[in-house]
């Protein structure tokens, strides 16, 4: 009996392991975790086609058109993903259509330029209008029209 029971639970581990390497593939990475410490923060969607983004041994080429890169003011409202000394990847977003929860968005509001997460997206009387909030703050930055944002980040680089 002690043998089989062996012969199951190694049997079921390498059913997972098959399942597991099928699923997520042997070259991607699986963040695996208990759950959100920050709160419900939904990811952007993927900006960035894979055949788009060329490695070689000395460089890496992302072809992006009309892209421009910033710098952020130590502020802390988007800890854990950026803070100062990271640098952002950003596009100026053509349409309201571009911009979907999730997304990180800069802006502009009582004469400053806010890097926030959008939480939500809806309609009104005026219009399309984006919720936003820093992923390390409590509260959200109320409504935001599409004429006040200014970049849509698609990516951003730290130096380790």
């Amino acid at each position: 009996m002690e043998k089989e029971s062996v012969l199951y639970f190694m049997l079921g581990f390498l059913v997972c392991a098959f399942l597991f390497f099928s699923y997520y593939g042997l070259n991607n990475e699986v963040p695996l975790g208990t759950g959100n410490v920050i709160g419900e923060v939904v990811s952007p969607p993927d900006f960035i086609d894979s055949e788009d983004i060329l490695v070689f041994e000395d460089m890496l080429i992302l072809r992006i058109s009309n892209v421009s890169i910033s710098n952020y003011a130590p502020t802390g409202s988007m800890i854990p993903l950026f803070d100062k000394g990271s640098n952002g990847i950003r596009i100026v977003p053509k349409n309201e259509g571009e911009i979907n929860v999730g997304d990180i968005v800069s802006f502009e509001k009582d004469g400053l330029l806010i890097v926030h997460r959008v939480i939500e997206k809806d309609i009104d009387e005026e219009g399309v209008y984006f919720i936003t909030k820093g992923d390390n703050n409590f509260s959200d930055d109320g409504k935001i029209r599409f004429s006040q944002i200014r970049y849509k980040t698609i990516g951003v680089l730290w130096w380790i």
